[in-house]
C-alpha cells in the first residue's frame, strides 16, 4: 500500500479490525519512511454477471427491474414486500454463484418461474404467460396444468 503523505512503497499494518456493519476490514497502517499513520478498508467487491439478452445484447444486471417484474407478477397478491425482497436477494445470490461473467436472459426467467411457483401459483401463471409468449391456449393450459400435477406431489 502506498502511503497519501509521501507515496512510499512501504508500509505497515499496526492493526486489523472487522467493521461488521460494513462488511469491510479496517486496516490502520504506518509508513516506513515518513512514520505517519492512516487508515485503509478492505470490501469485497462483488459483480453480477452481464445479462446476454435473446437479441445477443449484452447489460448489466438490473435487481429494480427483477423486483419490478416481481410486483408485476404479484399485483393484488397477498405477498409482502418482504418475500418479494427476499426472492431477488435469492436469485442474486444464484446469479453470484454461477461464478460467469455472463449469463442468459432466459436463466433469470427459469430461476423467477421457479420462485414463483412455490410462492404464489396465480403469480406464477401471469409470469409464464409473458416470459413464455404462449402461441395458444392449449400451450397455457398445459402449463397450468403442470403446475396442478407438482402441486398435488
Amino acid at each position: 500500500m502506498k502511503c497519501p503523505f509521501c507515496h512510499h512503497n512501504n508500509t505497515q499494518v499496526i492493526d486489523s479490525r472487522l467493521m461488521e456493519e460494513q462488511n469491510s476490514i479496517r486496516r490502520r497502517r504506518r509508513c516506513a519512511a515518513c512514520d505517519r499513520r492512516f487508515s485503509t478498508y478492505e470490501t469485497v467487491e462483488l459483480r453480477m454477471p452481464q445479462i446476454i439478452k435473446n437479441n445477443g445484447e449484452r447489460v448489466m444486471f438490473d435487481p429494480l427491474k427483477l423486483q419490478t417484474s416481481l410486483q408485476r407478477a404479484l399485483h393484488k397478491r397477498p405477498i409482502s414486500a418482504e418475500a418479494i425482497e427476499h426472492t431477488v436477494h435469492e436469485i442474486e445470490e444464484c446469479l453470484y454463484k454461477t461464478g460467469s461473467k455472463e449469463v442468459p436472459s432466459r436463466l433469470i426467467g427459469e430461476l423467477v418461474m421457479e420462485r414463483l411457483a412455490k410462492l404464489d401459483q396465480v403469480a406464477y401463471v401471469r409470469f409464464a404467460s409473458v416470459y413464455k409468449s404462449f402461441k395458444d391456449v392449449a400451450e397455457f393450459t398445459r402449463t397450468v396444468a403442470g403446475l396442478e400435477r407438482t402441486d398435488h406431489s
